[in-house]
């Protein structure tokens, strides 16, 4: 055979090799770019304890005020499985885990994406979803895990300390506490909130407690956010039903809000106003002990919800 001959043979050869490389699908990136599905394999089995819930400011608070609490404990018990604990149940519960594209997936009803993953720590961010859309690009809430092992043996610290709000956190509560007692429409969510106490056998107060479940994604927040009380008044001048909310200013003083029900007519929601009001000044004033909320041990204005009903008799 000729050189020139096997020279052709050896470039045939070569070119058809780099031809059966080049179909074949790359191990990390494929479909238009995006990367393979996240594997948990690495940390099977390691228990983690969320000790921060922080936005990219690196704060615990929303601008509005709103605490983010760090409070989930997990163990990824496989790539379709992950136990996380519930404070309620008292127990861990497994819940099925839905891995998307690249780091992104989905557990208790919540879309998260990874973005750093040891046997020390994980660090996720909270991904929003609309109906059966899932934005990307992520809410900039990150929640960070230590691995409860290292958290004992490395640190040699606990969760509680660990999770204790930093002097940045202290200094925008403060500078919004400032602002709401200054003026108590300013008002934000007090993470111990407003504390309604009978003053008299007639009037009957109950808070509203949030049982976390799989269909709240074990979150009570709706009672930090919006504390919500049912009020019994025996013995009334008559009967009635009212829901409102009030404004609680740092000194305790009842301020009303606004109605929470829906009117068709202005009149009519006039009168509602006119009488809850009434029922507000006659009523709760005089028979509650009014505790303002606060957060992080700082006394503020906030907002309640209540529902009032008033029964002439027993």
């Amino acid at each position: 055979m000729k050189p020139s001959i096997k020279l052709l043979g050896l470039i045939l050869i070569l070119s058809i090799n780099l031809i059966n490389q080049g179909c074949k699908q790359p191990n990390v990136v494929k479909h238009g770019g995006e990367k393979d599905r996240i594997s948990f394999k690495p940390i099977f089995g390691i228990s983690y304890t969320e000790i921060s819930r922080r936005t990219a400011s690196g704060l615990s608070f929303s601008k509005y005020g709103y605490q983010m609490e760090p409070q989930w404990q997990i163990n990824f018990v496989s790539n379709d499985s992950v136990s996380i604990y519930s404070p309620t149940k008292g127990r861990f519960i497994n819940f099925p885990l839905t891995r998307g594209y690249d780091s992104i997936f989905n557990t208790a009803r919540t879309w998260l994406k990874v973005k750093k993953m040891t046997k020390d720590s994980i660090r996720l961010e909270i991904l929003e979803a609309y109906g059966d859309t899932v934005d990307t690009r992520g809410a900039r809430v990150f929640m960070t895990f230590y691995a409860d092992d290292y958290i004992k043996n490395v640190l040699h610290s606990d969760t509680a300390k660990l999770k204790k709000p930093t002097s940045k956190d202290s200094s925008f509560v403060r500078s919004l506490s400032d602002a709401a007692n200054k003026n108590y429409k300013k008002a934000f969510s007090a993470r111990q909130p407003v504390e309604l106490i009978s003053k008299s056998p007639s009037v009957k107060v109950k808070k509203w407690i949030t049982e976390a479940d799989v269909f709240n994604h074990f979150d009570t927040t709706d009672d930090y956010i919006s504390p919500t009380y049912d009020i019994a008044i025996s013995k009334a001048n008559a009967n009635f039903y009212y829901s409102f909310t009030v404004f609680v200013d740092v000194a305790g003083q009842m301020h009303y809000g606004k109605p929470l029900i829906p009117f068709f007519d202005q009149s009519f929601k006039d009168n509602y106003i006119r009488l809850s009001q009434s029922v507000m000044d006659g009523y709760l004033k005089y028979y509650l002990q009014v505790i303002p909320g606060k957060t992080l041990g700082m006394p503020h204005a906030s907002v309640i919800n209540v529902h009032v009903e008033g029964k002439t008799g027993v």
